[in-house]
């Protein structure tokens, strides 16, 4: 048996996820943790974590701290692909699964997203590079409307990127994108909104982008005729040919070439006399239109989730040189000792003990006893931040003598993890969605990490 799961069904499992995420009114909660200050091995080569309950529970013990994920702190994602000069760009094609290897949108200098409708061709049919961005407003068209650039490229925008937007989710890889449900005279909508609202309500449902030339046939002596027959109606093509074949076909430069109405459709060619007669299929957009859903034109699966952590946010988050190299993703993690959602902005895992002093004892080493062993993650006055893992094993403090492995000695005066001094979340509760090893970061006091998390379905 052979099956799919289609684009629809992944941007609704990600719409789920995204709608819960930003829905400040349930119980749900989540929230961005950092930790394991610990190298992975003597070299410190980034471990791959494996999709496991073992890999989890690691995770949780090298827990330091959480950032709660806001109500605007995830977005749906694209691929980023910058206009450049002197790049080949595909056509849309509604034939293609996933991305193709030549683009088929662009972002451009002005944080303007644009929809390839009509890769430029030669007289020959041969596919030319890009040498004109996209400009709705230096084509003197409508932000509406569908235009073609002196290269022979036809373009479609979509939306623009707000400062905000840009901000939160503009990254090296990756481009924002959403759905604006409201009309564009909604008073709530910004400007960048209504804009992209009025695209939405100016697209056009079962329009034919482009055509893709299945055979070019022989022998023609002049171009044929392209018709088009489906329930559609007014899509016009013109063919171009070379050599007796049929090179290429565009559809007609003007506003309604595309037609309109289109669910299925097939292209038939008239005269030119051909030896071999030309074979052709129509590249159908959108149901609902180019511009309707920007998340189906661009075929977006995936969100964004962030946090930006600053600083020490309040002597919960490690400062001081002190690093992390592992970036989890909580459900509803909850309050230290208590069955509670944990609801605050930010929160720490960390384990403690006291001790007689601890000036001699150095974040990161590694704290011995009799009875247990642990990394320690920060030392505040005479409590000593900890946590432990499989390399170290899970005992108990006593009231011991301690040494790290840096020659730093001290006196437990009260062994306080069981209780999580200092700490006010439960790194064993909640859900985990999202595990990510990283090199290591080291935090200082006036630090702020962007934190961009991508998960894609």
């Amino acid at each position: 048996m052979a099956a799919i799961i289609t684009d629809k069904l992944r941007k609704q499992v990600a719409n789920t996820l995204l709608t819960e995420i930003l829905n400040g009114s349930d119980s749900n909660e989540y929230y961005v943790g950092i930790g394991k200050s610990d190298q992975y091995d003597d070299s410190d080569n980034i471990a791959t974590p494996l999709r496991s309950l073992r890999e989890e529970r690691i995770a949780r013990s090298n827990l330091q701290s959480v950032k709660q994920v806001t109500t605007q702190g995830a977005s749906f994602v694209i691929p980023r692909y910058n206009w450049t000069s002197g790049t080949v760009y595909s056509g849309f094609n509604d034939n293609a699964a996933g991305y193709p290897s030549n683009a088929y949108y662009v972002l451009t200098e002005n944080n303007e997203i644009y929809v390839c409708l009509q890769q430029g061709r030669n007289a020959l049919g041969v596919a030319v590079v890009s040498t004109v961005q996209p400009d709705y407003s230096t084509a003197g068209v409508a932000a509406t409307q569908a235009f073609q650039t002196a290269d022979g490229y036809r373009w479609k925008f979509l939306y623009a990127l707000s400062a905000i937007k840009a901000n939160n989710f503009l990254s090296a890889n990756y481009v924002p994108i959403q759905f604006i449900a409201d009309s564009a005279n909604t008073p709530s909508l910004n400007t960048f909104e209504q804009q992209q609202a009025q695209v939405k309500e100016a697209a056009t449902a079962g329009q034919i982008l482009g055509v893709n030339i299945t055979s070019g046939g022989t022998g023609y002596s002049s171009a044929p005729t392209v018709i088009f027959r489906g329930n559609g109606v007014s899509a016009a093509a013109t063919a171009t040919i070379s050599g007796g074949s049929v090179v290429k076909i565009e559809m007609n430069n003007e506003s309604a070439a595309l037609g309109s109405g289109y669910d299925y459709a097939s292209v038939h060619f008239s005269g030119g006399s051909p030896t071999t007669a030309a074979t052709a299929r129509p590249i159908i957009g959108p149901r609902l239109g180019i511009g309707y859903d920007p998340r189906d034109d661009l075929k977006s699966t995936s969100i964004m989730v962030t946090a930006k952590p600053d600083g020490d946010e309040g002597g919960t988050f490690l400062v001081d040189n002190q690093d992390f190299r592992q970036i989890v993703l909580f459900k509803n993690i909850e309050y230290k000792d208590s069955d509670g959602i944990f609801d605050q902005s930010t929160g720490k895992a960390l384990r403690s003990i006291l001790v007689d002093s601890a000036s001699t004892l150095t974040a990161d080493n590694l704290l011995s006893g009799d009875s247990a062993s642990a990394y320690i993650d920060q030392v505040s006055g005479t409590t000593i931040f900890y946590h432990q893992n499989e390399n170290t094993g899970f005992g108990t403090f006593a009231e011991e003598p301690l040494t790290d492995d840096g020659g730093g000695t001290a006196t437990v005066l009260q062994a306080l993890d069981s209780g999580g001094r200092g700490a006010t979340v439960d790194a064993f509760s909640g859900d985990i969605l999202y595990i990510e090893n990283r090199a290591a970061i080291e935090r200082t006091t006036s630090q702020s990490e962007d934190i961009k998390i991508v998960l894609t379905f």
